[in-house]
């Protein structure tokens, strides 16, 4: 099998924790494309960016490998490689710290706040967890072993050297991890628990719900636990065997008990990116697993808490 060949080095830096676009032209055995402007004009024709990459042109802020400033009229070259930087939208930052709970050379774990995503989506670009990282503590080439909700506060794992990101990856796509996590929502003493929930999760690519399909194959695992109550509110541990998307939130909601502050189940309010109010009260608590690159036993533990327990009126308020 004939070996892809490897991309030069990228003639920038990041900005603000993020990587430079990096686009292979591809072949044009029909002769299409003459110059590099029309390629890029055509390619991006009809998006946001088809206005924002002719100034990048113009201005001189598209690269060539080695730093060789590329301009409209330089010819089509297939398999050449260029790069530049988009210019980002303005973002409202997220007003709580990113805590540092273990990290060595290969592996740094953090406890993410509620409101930050964990990696660039969307508009959250700069404001999330591997960006503010990487600026941080200085890691350019970190990278996210999995990821976690914006909404959910927590654990969340990250490999600090390339070569060994494939590794811990791996850790989650074969469930080699035992997660656990931990949520406040109403205490109904007629929910028969501790109960392990099996159903199948759809989500529709642009619909902010997922979804059970009654009677599927079920391909999301839960397993629910109360492990106290206080007046009307219940403290539950829930442990996912599967990781489907919302997965957590879609099994506490079927059951009658949808998370505090959740703003997608049962009813989607869709809050301002920007409303830190009332914080949805999931928390990924604890993570085990045997380090693939080390060959250490790990548990980690959140020092996070979810308000609402001690200071119910606060967090409502």
């Amino acid at each position: 099998m004939r070996r892809r060949a490897q991309a030069p080095p990228s003639p920038l830096p990041q900005v603000a924790g993020i990587d430079p676009v990096r686009l292979r032209l591809p072949a044009d055995p029909d002769g299409r494309w003459h110059d590099l402007g029309g390629y890029l004009a055509a390619r991006y024709a009809g998006t946001r960016g088809a206005g924002s990459i002719e100034l990048l042109l113009r201005g001189g802020r598209v690269f060539g490998a080695g730093g060789r400033v590329l301009r409209a009229e330089d010819p089509y070259e297939p398999g050449a490689y260029l790069w530049f930087h988009r210019d980002m939208e303005p973002e409202a930052t997220v007003p709580f710290p990113i805590r540092t709970v273990y990290r060595d050379a290969h592996l740094l774990v953090v406890d993410k706040p509620h409101f930050l995503a964990t990696t660039p989506r969307g508009s959250h670009v700069t404001q999330t967890a591997l960006a503010r990282l990487r600026a941080e503590l200085d890691l350019p080439e970190l990278s996210p072993a999995h990821r976690l909700d914006r909404l959910t506060a927590g654990l969340v794992m990250f490999s600090i050297r390339p070569e060994d990101r494939g590794a811990y990856q791996l850790l989650f796509q074969e469930r080699r991890v035992h997660k656990e996590y931990e949520a406040l929502a109403r205490h109904d003493p007629a929910v028969d628990l501790p109960r392990t929930i099996r159903s199948r999760i759809e989500k529709t690519r642009g619909v902010m719900a997922a979804v059970e399909v009654p009677g599927g194959e079920p391909n999301a695992e839960s397993l629910i636990e109360l492990v106290g109550t206080k007046g009307d509110l219940g403290r539950y541990r829930l442990t996912p065997h599967t990781g489907r998307t919302h997965q957590l939130r879609v099994h506490m909601n079927g059951l009658g008990l949808p998370i505090l502050g959740d703003p997608v189940y049962p009813q989607v309010t869709d809050p301002a990116p920007d409303d830190y109010r009332r914080p949805l009260q999931l928390l990924a608590r604890a993570v085990a697993f045997t380090d693939p690159v080390t060959g250490a036993a790990h548990r980690f533990e959140s020092g996070l808490s979810l308000r609402a327990w001690e200071d119910f009126e606060g967090w409502a308020g």
